[in-house]
């Protein structure tokens, strides 16, 4: 086959397939505009080297704030250490409906799953997360309810092992969008949860650390309570 009529084959196996499809695949980034948040809605940057986790619920997991010489943001970070559990969570007391939420993560090792991901609309042991995993090359959004239910995914390039990415999650009513290294690979609708509490996300054997988390958002109530 010669190149132009190669090119021409492509371009319209594209057209067939159509952008929703090439959208659902991860061949592009999610389609429409990005969400974006009231006004009024505040700013919480989690300085874990200065104020820890006081307040937080250590749903599961070995969470503690360690030193992380390579860190992008200061000197200290929260590591996930546990490797025996299904999924480690842990979750911060504010609870918040609509958020904005952006972290960096270092999957820094596992043979079963080397994954980092954002909790939110934590409520009562239900939860969505969105994660990423370097053992993988998908990207996921997920809802749990004493199981996993997957609801969204988009085949990604799998995040490097041992070296720092950023998630970010917008959540605006029923409707869910989702950032990697700056990359918008999803935008779902799910009216399963409304509000809760937001937090970190680690798998089965994932060591991962965490910082500059910081959730912008409508805050209902400061002590985990809806």
């Amino acid at each position: 086959m010669t190149r132009p009529a190669r090119r021409r084959w492509l371009l319209a196996g594209f057209a067939a397939l159509g952008a929703g499809a090439l959208w659902r695949l991860g061949w592009l980034g999610a389609a429409g505009p990005d969400l974006t948040l009231a006004p009024d809605a505040s700013t919480r940057a989690y300085d874990f080297e200065t104020s820890g986790i006081d307040g937080w619920l250590v749903v599961a997991g070995r969470w503690a704030v360690e030193d992380l010489p390579d860190a992008p943001n200061g000197r200290k970070g929260l590591v996930q250490r546990a490797t025996e559990n299904d999924f480690n969570v842990i979750v911060a007391p504010d609870v918040l409906g609509d958020v904005d939420v952006t972290v960096s993560f270092d999957p820094l090792s596992g043979r079963e799953d080397a994954s980092g991901g954002i909790v939110f609309r934590f409520d009562q042991g239900r939860y969505y997360v969105v994660r990423a995993n370097a053992l993988e090359d998908n990207f996921r959004l997920y809802y749990y309810d004493r199981g996993r239910r997957q609801i969204a995914s988009a085949t990604v390039k799998a995040p490097a092992l041992g070296r720092w990415h950023a998630l970010r999650l917008v959540a605006r009513g029923d409707r869910m969008q989702a950032w990697l290294d700056g990359v918008r690979y999803l935008d779902h609708r799910d009216s399963r949860g409304a509000s809760g509490r937001v937090g970190l996300w680690t798998k089965a054997d994932s060591v991962t650390a965490f910082q500059a988390l910081t959730v912008r958002g409508i805050v209902r109530s400061s002590d985990g309570r809806r």
